[in-house]
């Protein structure tokens, strides 16, 4: 069986096609693409996903339905997060998807996000032992913690990447003034949580943790094999906050390379959220997975499939 997965995120658009191991029901990816046409940016405010966002974000689909044609996929599997939750026209976007696309529009609740990005995360580690899952994305972060496929807590943060960079970030390199705020409200969401149920094994997904441990490993382009169960340290957050927040979005992209593009300008925030989460739950270290959403939603479908 082969499965496209595309999820719709508040930054990214990501597409996955994959085989599905018929005995096992193990996810064999065979296609991963991303592209950035940022829905959410200003949604927050206007409470709408304007025009614009909507014509590039057609525009990737459009090519993303060439690609799954071209692999005969059996299954679409379409995920809408955080930007949908916030837009007032969402309902009017989940109509032209059907009669532009025949896709249908799944949009998730935050705890439903949670979820699925905790299956994604796990989806390809041999112990899945009590493990928490950071998942910072453009308008909301998900916490969750779980063994193997229970999830004993999930809680979805009403800030991401986009959203902090428009709310707190006014100046680049950030003020002194507009990092003590920031942090202020970072640690009263994080003041919500029991310390107590940090696990040792911690993993970070999504494009925020994907392209700081690119920073890490020296890649200017994004490889997946790389990047894939590689290791981020609180030292190397200390080291990147200390590189990004004296940089401009333009000089950070002129730095870093393509694997910046499209999210330079927004890659501090990412960055201080989860340097935020290491230092409040004293987390040395943490896995960066490449795999999210899309493959958790894989997960639940095949486990519908099987209750049906």
């Amino acid at each position: 069986m082969t499965i496209a997965s595309i999820d719709i995120g508040t930054n990214t658009v990501l597409l996955l096609i994959a085989d599905i191991d018929p005995v096992t029901r193990r996810i064999i990816p065979l296609i991963n693409e991303y592209r950035m046409p940022r829905i959410g940016q200003g949604t927050k405010q206007t409470g709408r996903i304007s025009q614009e966002r909507l014509k590039l974000l057609y525009d990737v689909l459009n090519e993303y339905q060439s690609i799954i044609n071209g692999c005969n996929c059996d299954k679409v599997i379409l995920t809408g997060t955080n930007a949908f939750r916030m837009a007032h026209n969402t309902a009017e976007i989940k109509d032209d998807l059907k009669k532009i696309f025949n896709f249908d529009l799944n949009v998730i609740t935050g705890e439903d996000e949670a979820e699925y990005a905790y299956f994604g995360a796990i989806s390809d580690l041999e112990d899945q032992s009590f493990s928490m899952v950071i998942d910072i994305g453009g308008s909301s972060t998900e916490i969750i913690f779980g063994e193997e496929l229970k999830v004993i807590f999930k809680k979805s943060l009403q800030i991401g990447s986009v959203s902090a960079t428009e709310q707190y970030i006014k100046n680049a390199p950030p003020t002194r003034v507009e990092l003590e705020n920031f942090s202020a409200d970072i640690k009263r969401l994080f003041a919500t949580f029991d310390k107590i149920i940090i696990p040792k094994k911690v993993i970070a997904i999504a494009g925020t943790a994907t392209t700081l441990a690119c920073m890490k490993l020296g890649l200017k382009m994004f490889e997946e094999k790389k990047v894939e169960k590689s290791r981020i340290t609180i030292e190397d957050m200390i080291d990147i906050i200390g590189k990004l927040s004296s940089l401009t979005a333009s000089e950070i992209l002129d730095r870093y390379g393509t694997v910046m593009k499209g999210r330079e300008d927004i890659i501090f925030a990412g960055a201080f959220i989860l340097n935020q989460f290491m230092e409040y739950f004293g987390i040395d270290n943490l896995i960066v997975s490449t795999r999210g959403i899309r493959y958790g939603a894989i997960v639940k479908y095949l486990d519908s499939s099987i209750k049906d």
